[in-house]
């Protein structure tokens, strides 16, 4: 199916796609390496793991700045120029974190990143589903989105051997360089997308669309709430309940860590492809429920060999579920704000679900640092709101992009 879909690709959706895909994966690099070094920046600046914590919160939390700043650019200046700009400003800015003197100063950086990782995925997504073939979009889904556990994957890899050498601070250094060749990708191979039309985008203002299609913009932002818990709730976390309630080593969490983004990876892709002919919603409401009963393998886990089969298995179902995302959002997304509604809803629900890292250690700590109640809980409540929303809610499967609506 997946081989099929790839037929008849031109050079320029090949780049497209692949520069997409690789912009996506280093800004979840970035985002990720936070995930492996809670304990270590808390023993350092002489706080708790919580008080660290709630940089993930802000970085969510100012995303849709970044979202809504960069997506309005790419529909009055193209998406290539933009993601191009986007690209420099989170390398730049994750590169200033290892500097940070305190903890003041580092959440201030994190958030600062978070706007330049906000605008990421809404452009990436728009310009590769509008250079791909409506047959191929499932695929394109499920692989654009694979560049976030790709990109948490990659963070795995550094963290387990390269942590001893550089220490968090360095890890922060590894991934700039990447980034400019990425740039430089881009601005050699990758052509402004077709469907980019400066004038559609001035006579029809961000805000006034919005307020034109508001029920699709606030199911979608729900959505993307009962998501963004999904994936957060299952992963952010994840790492600190290896070494906090496990006592794992490095080389351990490394392990286990880069198994269930393999899992995140396989299914973002397997469900991405299949859900060009099951369809979106039933593709991942599918995914979703079958979440449920890997949950307490995932949670409740002794040994590392089983932890490492229940993460590698709530992983397929969480990419599973994500990877339909960047087509169902840009087929439901209206034609003349397709660089800024798309990622503008995503990240409001990061937004709403913001508080996930902070919620969960708070839990832990509650429960004598019982991590295992906090990740299930918010786990299966996740997963069925993402069911139920999905249940009641529009698909516009195989819309073509230059006349999106919704049914």
């Amino acid at each position: 199916m997946a081989f099929a879909a790839l037929k008849g690709w031109t050079p320029v959706a090949k780049h497209t796609v692949a520069a997409s895909y690789l912009a996506w994966t280093l800004d979840a690099y970035d985002f990720f390496l936070l995930v492996f070094v809670f304990k270590d920046i808390a023993a350092q600046f002489g706080t708790s793991i919580t008080q660290v914590a709630f940089a993930v919160t802000l970085t969510l939390a100012c995303r849709p700045i970044g979202a809504f700043l960069f997506g309005r650019l790419a529909d009055n200046f193209g998406r290539r120029p933009v993601l191009m700009l986007d690209i420099a400003c989170y390398s730049i800015l994750s590169f200033a974190i290892a500097f940070t003197p305190n903890i003041y100063a580092f959440y201030i950086a994190c958030g600062c990143f978070g706007v330049a990782m906000g605008g990421v995925w809404g452009i990436a997504a728009s310009l590769s589903m509008e250079a791909s073939k409506p047959q191929s979009r499932g695929l394109v889904s499920g692989l654009l989105q694979s560049g976030y556990y790709s990109g948490y994957l990659v963070a795995a890899l550094v963290y387990g051997f390269a942590y001893a050498s550089i220490g968090w601070r360095g890890m922060f250094m590894v991934g700039v360089v990447p980034a400019l060749l990425l740039i430089v990708y881009i601005y050699s191979s990758v052509p402004e997308s077709q469907h980019f039309n400066r004038e559609q985008a001035r006579a029809n203002p961000t805000f006034s669309v919005l307020a034109k299609h508001w029920k699709i913009a606030i199911y979608a932002i729900l959505l993307m709430t009962a998501y963004t818990f999904f994936s957060h709730g299952t992963q952010d976390l994840y790492p600190t309940f290896l070494q906090v309630q496990h006592h794992y080593g490095p080389a351990t969490v490394k392990n286990i860590a880069v198994i269930y983004n393999i899992g995140a990876i396989i299914g973002s892709l397997t469900f991405g492809t299949i859900s060009q002919s099951l369809g979106r919603r039933r593709t991942a409401i599918t995914i979703a429920l079958l979440s449920l009963p890997v949950v307490y393998l995932w949670a409740y886990s002794t040994t590392p060999v089983m932890l490492a089969l229940g993460a590698f298995l709530i992983q397929v179902c969480v990419g599973g579920a994500w990877g339909v995302v960047p087509a169902h959002l840009n087929e439901l997304s209206p034609a003349s704000a397709r660089g800024t509604f798309p990622g503008t809803v995503y990240q409001l629900g990061n937004l709403i679900a913001s508080v996930n890292a902070v919620l969960q250690a708070g839990i832990a700590e509650r429960m004598g640092g019982n991590y295992s109640i906090a990740l299930a809980s918010v786990a299966v409540c996740a997963a069925l709101a993402i069911v139920t929303l999905l249940k009641f809610g529009p698909e516009a499967h195989g819309v073509e992009m230059g006349h999106a609506t919704t049914h």
